[in-house]
């Protein structure tokens, strides 16, 4: 049986670790070619060793436009053309207060996390538009949607890829290009430890943490994983989702449907402490 990306050729950024490389596992998996654009090149090195023939590694760091240009051009020229782009690379910032907030810093984080996208959706479209179309994926946040699920750079710019994502949809469907975002919940990576300022060896090893103590503060009681993002992905870029644009797709294990209480029998109701005293009295 054919894999559901059989023919498919794709760009996976931030494609060596984490959410990346359990999605560049998982599209090889299913029949796809692909190109793992990341910053880390022994790891891409490795990567290229492990699946010979059907993944290539590209140093792209998303702030440098000809990086970019030059990984989706690889996809075309090693496997003749790109059907799928999924912009994943990210970062996260340290815990800040408005008061806090530096400029220079700020434009990073929005460079990395706003502009790089876009400038992928840029340099991938008229490549996809040479196949009939295709499908963009980028990687939003819960933080996006929500207060208090990340830095406040952070937060306002993956709420900017969400409203990004359904701009670009509209832009590019006259190509038969889709684009969808999705926006990952409590997942263990190391982007936990780098908001915290931690260096990369020990927020990899928060990332174990995250496995650890997730599952208690969601709905669904078990980690969020990078395969758990892949699959989500691998919905959106294969023709699964041929009828679906525009949109985002929230992979959280619950915690967005609301407070504690709402989920939680054990956890008290504000509403119910708040009218309290005009409770009857227990018979």
């Amino acid at each position: 049986m054919a894999g559901r990306l059989e023919g498919k050729v794709a760009v996976v950024t931030g494609g060596v670790s984490g959410i990346g490389l359990g999605t560049v596992e998982l599209f090889v998996g299913e029949g796809a070619k692909v190109v793992a654009a990341d910053i880390q090149d022994e790891k891409g090195a490795m990567l290229e060793q492990r699946f010979p023939g059907q993944v290539r590694y590209a140093h792209c760091d998303v702030t440098a436009e000809a990086e970019i240009a030059a990984a989706v051009q690889l996809a075309a020229s090693e496997f003749g053309g790109l059907d799928v782009l999924f912009n994943n690379a990210g970062i996260s910032d340290m815990m800040r207060t408005l008061a806090e907030v530096e400029a220079d810093r700020w434009s990073w984080v929005f460079d990395i996390l706003v502009r790089g996208p876009a400038l992928g959706m840029k340099h991938a479209a008229p490549l996809m538009a040479e196949r009939g179309g295709g499908s963009i994926v980028n990687t939003a946040s819960i933080a996006g949607l929500q207060a208090g699920w990340g830095p406040l750079a952070y937060s306002s710019a993956k709420a900017a890829v969400i409203h990004m994502s359904r701009c670009a949809a509209a832009q590019l469907s006259p190509q038969k290009i889709r684009v969808n975002a999705i926006c990952p919940g409590l997942i263990a990576t190391s982007i936990f430890g780098a908001s915290l300022g931690l260096p990369r060896a020990v927020a990899d090893q928060m990332a174990a943490r995250v496995a650890e103590n997730a599952p208690k503060a969601q709905p669904i009681p078990k980690a969020g994983m990078p395969e758990d993002i892949a699959r989500a992905a691998l919905y959106l870029a294969s023709d699964d989702s041929a009828f679906v644009t525009g949109t985002h797709v929230v992979v959280d294990g619950g915690i967005t449907i609301g407070g504690r209480h709402s989920w939680d029998p054990a956890a008290a109701s504000p509403l119910m402490e708040l009218f309290a005293e005009f409770a009857p009295p227990e018979a």
